[in-house]
């Protein structure tokens, strides 16, 4: 089957990766869109694999605001080369991140970063809500382990979906990413401000 360009520009907008990755993945799938976007995206997991390692000391820190200033976020990208850290993708990628936590309000960049303490208050908070609704007790651990799973998906970026496309999760983007420009990256650290937010330290001091 003929590959055409038309094609392989539309899986490059996909997935970030290179025009002849792109050919490769498409030829392989015989012209399948999606057999090969998800080559590619497993592809890009073992490249990041790979790369886990590596050091990433450099990058940027990107700040966004919102709402004239009713908004602000702060997202440190890191990388393993100061040629890479000034290249428009790579910015732009650390855009799209500040984007994200802006509208979906991630608190935390991976499960790791969850205190325990929050797990635990979750999960008794569920436990008292099927004790009172009645739910039958097999049942139980299964409904407060969704809650869980629940908070994540929302909370950790790397778990979310992504703002611009629901198909491909922040996870799926940093390994694209990382696959298109040959380093490890690194989202280090979010923070995001909301004016006239408490956070969580003056929640507890206003109880």
């Amino acid at each position: 089957m003929e590959i055409t360009i038309d094609q392989i520009k539309a899986l490059r907008e996909e997935s970030g990766v290179g025009i002849l990755d792109c050919r490769t993945a498409l030829e392989q799938s015989d012209g399948d869109f999606e057999k090969a976007l998800e080559a590619l995206r497993e592809k890009g997991f073992a490249k990041a694999e790979k790369r886990a390692e590596r050091e990433a000391s450099e990058g940027i820190v990107e700040v966004y605001s919102h709402g004239k200033g009713r908004i602000g976020v702060l997202v440190e990208l890191n990388c393993e080369t100061d040629f890479v850290s000034k290249t428009d993708k790579f910015k732009e990628f650390a855009h799209e991140i500040a984007l994200q936590v802006t509208a979906a309000g991630a608190e935390f960049v991976s499960e790791e970063d969850i205190d325990e303490e929050i797990l635990a208050a979750i999960r008794e908070e569920a436990l008292v809500m099927v004790k009172e609704e009645g739910k039958p007790e097999k049942i139980w651990e299964n409904i407060i382990e969704g809650k869980i799973k629940k908070f994540k998906d929302e909370k950790v970026l790397l778990n979310q979906k992504y703002i611009r496309n629901d198909e491909l999760t922040i996870r799926d983007m940093l390994n694209n990413t990382i696959a298109a420009m040959g380093e490890k990256l690194v989202i280090r650290r979010i923070a995001r401000f909301e004016l006239g937010e408490l956070s969580a330290v003056e929640e507890q001091e206003a109880e």
